[in-house]
C-alpha cells in the first residue's frame, strides 16, 4: 500500500507544477495589473513604478517565475500587493473556511446520494423509485448558482429561516461555544446546500441505477431463493457491489465541489478560498490568484489519493494496476 500511494504522490507533482504553471502564464497574459489605479489622474504618478519595484513587478517574466517557483518549494508564497500581506496567511484563513464548507458538502451528498439511490433501487419500479428518480434528475441539471438563488429567495427572504450572507452572525463573538458553533452550523446550512443537492442527485442515480443491474443477476436471484430477504440482498449484495463505482466519484466531487464553492461562497459571501480567488483576479493580484491555484491543486490531489485509497481498499486490483 506504501508503493501505490508513492507511486500515486510522485505521478502528481508534474501535474501540479503544470497547472501552476499554466495559471502562472495565463495571468502573464491577461491585461491590468494590481497597480494600474495608481496611475489614474490625481495620482502620484511615480508611486505605480516604485510599488513595482518594491514587489518585483518590473523584472523579466522568466526571474518572477523561478522566484515564485522556488519560493512555493520553501513555502514562500509571497506577498499580495492589493491585501499587503502575506499570501500564505491569507490563504491558510480562507482554506480553513472553504474545507469546513466543501468538506460538509462531500460527506452530506455522499450520504444523501448512497442512501436514496439505495431507496430507489430497493423499491424499482414503485412510485418511491419513480418519485426519487424524476427528483434527482431535476437536481442534477439545476445549475448551482441558480439552485442559490432560489434557496436564498424561498428559505431566506420567503420564509427567513436562514441566513443569506456571511459565516458568523455579527454578534457571534460574544456567544459561548456552543453557541457559536450552532450559529456557524446556522450559515453553513443554504451555501451546502447548493453544494449537496446537485452532486447528491447525480449519486442517487448512478447507485440506483448500478444496484438496480446487481439485482437483476444470478446471484442476486440465488440469495431470494434461499430466502435472505429483499433488503438483505439490496444491502448486503447490490449495494455493496455498487460501492466501487461509487469511490472514483470521489474523485471527481473534490475538483467539482471546489469549483462550484467559487461561485456559492460569492454568493453567500463566505470567506472561503474561492471567494479569495474572486477578489484576486479582479484586482489582478497575481500572487494570490496563484496561492489560491496552489491550494487548491493541492487539495484536489489528495481528494484524488483518498479515492484511489478507498478504491484500492474495496478492490485489490486497484493498487495491482490489473483493474
Amino acid at each position: 500500500m506504501l508503493a501505490f500511494v508513492t507511486k500515486r504522490l510522485l505521478a502528481s507533482v508534474p501535474l501540479l507544477l503544470g497547472v501552476l504553471t499554466l495559471v502562472f502564464l495565463l495571468l502573464e497574459a491577461a491585461p491590468g495589473e494590481p497597480f494600474q489605479t495608481l496611475s489614474e489622474p490625481g495620482a502620484d504618478p511615480h508611486a505605480a513604478e516604485r510599488l513595482r519595484r518594491v514587489f518585483g513587478a518590473d523584472r523579466p517574466v522568466d526571474e518572477r517565475y523561478l522566484d515564485w517557483l522556488s519560493g512555493f518549494l520553501t513555502g514562500d508564497l509571497g506577498v499580495s500587493p492589493s491585501l499587503r500581506r502575506p499570501v500564505f496567511e491569507l490563504v491558510r484563513e480562507a482554506a480553513g473556511n472553504t474545507v469546513v464548507l466543501a468538506g460538509s458538502a462531500l460527506i452530506l451528498q455522499f450520504l444523501a446520494g448512497i442512501a436514496l439511490g439505495a431507496t430507489a433501487a430497493w423499491a424499482r419500479g414503485r412510485l418511491l423509485d419513480r418519485a426519487i428518480t424524476l427528483a434527482a434528475s431535476v437536481l442534477y441539471s439545476i445549475p448551482s448558482y441558480w439552485l442559490g438563488l432560489l434557496l436564498v429567495w424561498l428559505l431566506a427572504v420567503r420564509f427567513g429561516l436562514f441566513p443569506v450572507s456571511q459565516m458568523h452572525s455579527l454578534d457571534a463573538p460574544a456567544l459561548g461555544a456552543l453557541a457559536r458553533l450552532a450559529d456557524a452550523a446556522w450559515h453553513l446550512v443554504l451555501p451546502a446546500l447548493c453544494l449537496v443537492l446537485p452532486t447528491a442527485a447525480g449519486i442517487a442515480l448512478t447507485v440506483r441505477d448500478r444496484m438496480a443491474a446487481a439485482l437483476a443477476t444470478g446471484y442476486a436471484q440465488s440469495a431470494r431463493a434461499r430466502g435472505v430477504s429483499r433488503g438483505g440482498v439490496a444491502v448486503r449484495h447490490a449495494l455493496r457491489s455498487s460501492l466501487l463505482p461509487v469511490v472514483n466519484l470521489l474523485g471527481l466531487a473534490v475538483p467539482a465541489l471546489l469549483g462550484g464553492s467559487v461561485v456559492i461562497e460569492v454568493l453567500f459571501a463566505w470567506p472561503g478560498m474561492g471567494r479569495l480567488a474572486y477578489q484576486a483576479v479582479l484586482a489582478r493580484d497575481a500572487p494570490l490568484v496563484l496561492g489560491c491555484t496552489c491550494a487548491g491543486a493541492i487539495l484536489v490531489v489528495l481528494g484524488s489519493l483518498g479515492a484511489d485509497l478507498l478504491a484500492a481498499i474495496l478492490d485489490p486490483r486497484v493498487r495491482e494496476g490489473t483493474a
